[in-house]
């Protein structure tokens, strides 16, 4: 009899322990997913809000002087004032990088309409505006 108690105890003892553990558990799932939901709604309006993606410029300048970038830029926007263009200084360089190109397939067609202009200009991954059609949705 001594027996059958001290096991139907012990089982008794697993038992509570077990579901105890089981039921904290359950509650940090519960706290788990719903800051992963939080998370996943934050990404949501974040992206939701932000009006740039992924894509290609054209890089038409690289170098130390300002006065040279700015002096390029003000060429490229006479010479092609439908296509944006930006000043980009990362220390010690300014940097003049030319379009928002979604693919690296529109951004070398007109990288072929720079080569006798700008000879040592090449095509960079960078954070591009969406195009205005894209903006109104």
């Amino acid at each position: 009899m001594k027996n059958t108690s001290a096991v139907l105890i012990t089982c008794l003892i697993i038992s509570l322990f077990s579901s105890k553990s089981w039921a904290q558990t359950s509650n940090s799932d519960t706290k788990s997913d719903s800051l992963a939901r939080e998370l996943v709604e934050r990404h949501k309006k974040a992206n939701a809000t932000k009006m740039s993606m992924t894509g290609f410029r054209i890089q038409i300048y690289f170098g130390s002087e300002r006065a040279k970038a700015t002096e390029i830029r003000a060429d490229f926007t006479k010479n092609f004032p439908e296509i944006a263009s930006y000043l980009i200084y990362q220390q010690p360089y300014f940097k003049i990088r030319v379009g928002d190109f979604k693919t690296r397939i529109e951004a070398s067609g007109f990288l072929k309409k720079l080569e006798d202009h700008y000879t040592t200009a090449f095509i960079v991954p960078d954070e591009v505006k969406l195009p205005s059609s894209e903006q109104d949705h």
